[in-house]
């Protein structure tokens, strides 16, 4: 990305989108108080945290058992209520969702990857759907202290083994495949990436032409196979986003506020909520709403502003789709694929 002598000063800047995520799926009733249980609970989740002023949700869904939800008829439900509920809150369901079958007969119907592909059937659509690149290791624990598991059933052996060995199966076949159905549902992918490789394989990937659309992506600086939250690691990151995408800083307890400070003073956007952080100082626990209204109160001080809802869907370019590979080099601010023939380094010039 591209920062110019006046980059910092907030009147050049973007409002700021605040991505929040709520539902904390990782965890099961009873490790911690801010998670929302049943639908009502879940939807009014939504609605404080609109209104403490995230402007995009990051959908998970619970069974009234306090399971994590694989229905697509309950994700449809939860979408309906949050359309009504929250109206101008752009809706992010998080890709990671298998769906299970529902009805006699149903699993016959459903081969492997079709389970995850059914999230571009979601009624009604979404506004994004996030998508991890290349096949991957997904340790969530090999950040995480005793401190900041304690009093959670990710303290339990067996539970954190689990989440210690945890993968992200996202090959090529199922890759291309799942960005031509969301392209072809007009929901926006949104790209969770945690190294310049999974960058570089999006690059790929635009150049040509799987993906035709507004680059809109996450920084995970977790660890366990991505980035971990070091700055280094982020400016490098940053460095290698084109200027003309859009990119928030993500990752894990207490690693969440001071990178974010980065990011709102950079221009860049944040994500919170109990999925990343359960802590506010050391010992001390923390909601998802107060997460959001500390940023808030933290990009006032930077006097940079906080977008509305119509902003963050114009700064997400929602519903924007492009021709061709050459048009989205060209909106990103990549350089153009080489013609045949053409040597030296790409260039096209506006006419």
């Amino acid at each position: 990305m591209q920062f110019l002598d006046d980059s910092l000063l907030p009147e050049n800047q973007q409002p700021l989108v605040i991505q929040v995520a709520p539902y904390g799926p990782e965890f099961l009733p009873g490790d911690s108080d801010d998670i929302p249980l049943t639908m009502a609970e879940q939807v009014q989740k939504a609605v404080d945290c609109w209104n403490a002023g995230a402007t995009v949700l990051h959908v998970h869904v619970r069974e009234a058992d306090g399971r994590g939800s694989k229905r697509l008829s309950m994700f449809d439900e939860m979408l309906h209520r949050l359309r009504d509920a929250v109206p101008k809150m752009l809706l992010q369901v998080g890709g990671s969702i298998s769906f299970a079958p529902e009805g006699e007969g149903a699993d016959a119907k459903w081969l492997k990857d079709d389970t995850r592909h059914m999230l571009a059937e979601l009624r009604p659509r979404p506004d994004q759907v996030t998508i991890a690149i290349n096949t991957n290791q997904m340790n969530v624990c090999e950040l995480m202290s005793a401190e900041d598991v304690a009093g959670t059933s990710l303290a339990l052996p067996a539970y954190q083994q689990a989440y210690t060995e945890m993968t992200i199966p996202s090959g090529p076949a199922f890759v291309a495949e799942h960005l031509r159905r969301l392209q072809a549902s007009g929901i926006q992918p949104h790209f969770m990436l945690g190294d310049a490789g999974q960058l570089e394989t999006v690059e790929r990937l635009i150049r040509r032409g799987v993906y035709t659309g507004p680059l809109v992506l996450n920084w995970v600086g977790i660890g366990g196979g991505a980035d971990g939250p070091n700055p280094y690691n982020m400016m490098e990151f940053v460095r290698r986003v084109p200027a003309g995408a859009v990119l928030t800083i993500e990752s894990i307890m207490r690693n969440v506020l001071p990178l974010n400070t980065m990011a709102i003073a950079m221009g860049l956007h944040v994500r919170c909520g109990i999925e990343d952080n359960l802590w506010a100082r050391k010992g001390e626990r923390i909601t998802s709403v107060r997460q959001v209204e500390q940023l808030v109160r933290l990009s006032r001080e930077l006097y940079r502003e906080v977008a509305s809802g119509d902003e963050a869907r114009r700064i997400y370019r929602i519903g924007e789709h492009y021709r061709s590979a050459d048009e989205t080099l060209a909106r990103l601010g990549y350089a153009p694929n080489r013609r045949p023939g053409e040597r030296g380094a790409p260039l096209r010039l506006a006419a």
